[in-house]
C-alpha cells in the first residue's frame, strides 16, 4: 500500500534517533515523508509505525522501508516480469547489497474486486509471492498481508467495493495455506471522508498489527532455526562418534 493518510493529520515523524531508513536510488536515507511517493497525493503509510516497532524491539539495528507500492494496481500489474514486479525484485536486489532483508509487506485488493477478478485472487497472489521469493532467493522469505477496510462497502463511486470480503477470505486463506504468511486484520479501522483509504490514525494502528502478525512468522523461524542447530549439532557429534 502506498499511503494515503493526509499529512495534515500526522504528528512528526519519530525516525527512532535517525535509525528509520528509507531506500532512495539503492542508497539508505533517512526516513522522511511521504515514504512511498508514488503520486503528488501520497501522505502517510503503515510502514512508518511498523517500522518504529521493529525498531523499538531491534535496538542495535538500523531499520529501513524498501518502497515499491503504486497505489490502485491490480494483481494482473504485478504479474512475474511485469514492471512493478521487477522494479520490486531490482529495487529489493539493490537493499539486499548493504542489508539483509527480513520481510514483504503486501496490501492490495481494491483493484480486483471486480466480479470477474476476485474469484482468481487466491490463484495470482499464490503465484506472485512464489515468484517474488524465488527471484530473491529467499525461499522462506516472511511475508505479512493485510485484509481491505470494512468502509469499502461505503464508497459510492466504486461499486465494485462491495465485494471486498471475497478479497479478505482470499487472503486470509492464503495466509493459513503458505509457509511464513501471516494475516493482519484491518476491521474497526477506518477511512478518509472518501471511504476509499485508510485515514492516518487507521494506518499507524494497522502498522502495528502488521508488526504483530510478522512476528508470528518470525518466532516460527526461529524456532526452525534453533531445531536446524540443534539437528546439525546432534548430527555431527554422531559423525564424530
Amino acid at each position: 500500500m502506498a499511503g494515503r493518510g493526509l499529512l495534515t493529520d500526522a504528528e512528526p515523524l519519530d525516525t527512532n534517533g535517525g535509525r528509520l531508513k528509507v531506500l532512495r536510488n539503492g542508497r539508505w536515507r533517512m526516513m522522511y515523508r511521504p515514504v512511498n511517493p508514488d503520486r503528488p497525493f501520497s501522505g502517510t503509510c503503515l510502514a512508518e509505525s511498523f517500522a518504529k516497532a521493529y525498531s523499538d524491539e531491534h535496538p542495535g539495528v538500523d531499520v529501513g522501508i524498501i518502497p515499491c507500492a503504486d497505489g490502485g494496481t491490480s494483481l494482473d500489474q504485478w504479474q512475474r516480469g511485469s514492471l512493478l514486479f521487477d522494479n520490486a525484485v531490482h529495487c529489493a536486489r539493490l537493499a539486499m547489497r548493504t542489508s539483509h532483508l527480513v520481510g514483504v509487506l503486501w496490501h492490495q485488493g481494491e483493484g480486483d474486486c471486480e466480479e470477474a477478478l476476485y474469484p482468481l485472487y487466491f490463484d495470482k497472489i499464490t503465484a506472485i509471492m512464489n515468484a517474488l521469493r524465488s527471484e530473491l532467493g529467499i525461499d522462506n522469505l516472511p511475508i505479512v498481508v493485510g485484509g481491505l477496510g470494512d468502509f469499502l462497502r461505503d464508497c459510492l463511486k466504486i461499486p465494485a467495493l462491495v465485494n471486498y470480503t471475497h478479497i479478505n477470505q482470499a487472503l486470509i486463506q492464503f495466509a493459513e495455506r503458505t509457509p511464513n504468511i501471516a494475516f493482519a486484520s484491518a476491521e474497526g479501522l477506518t477511512s478518509n471522508p472518501d471511504n476509499l483509504h485508510f485515514n492516518h490514525q487507521s494506518l499507524q494502528e494497522f502498522g502495528l498489527r502488521y508488526y504483530a502478525a510478522f512476528k508470528t512468522v518470525e518466532d516460527k523461524n526461529r524456532v526452525f532455526d534453533e531445531k536446524s542447530k540443534m539437528d546439525d549439532a546432534i548430527r555431527t557429534e554422531m559423525e564424530l562418534l
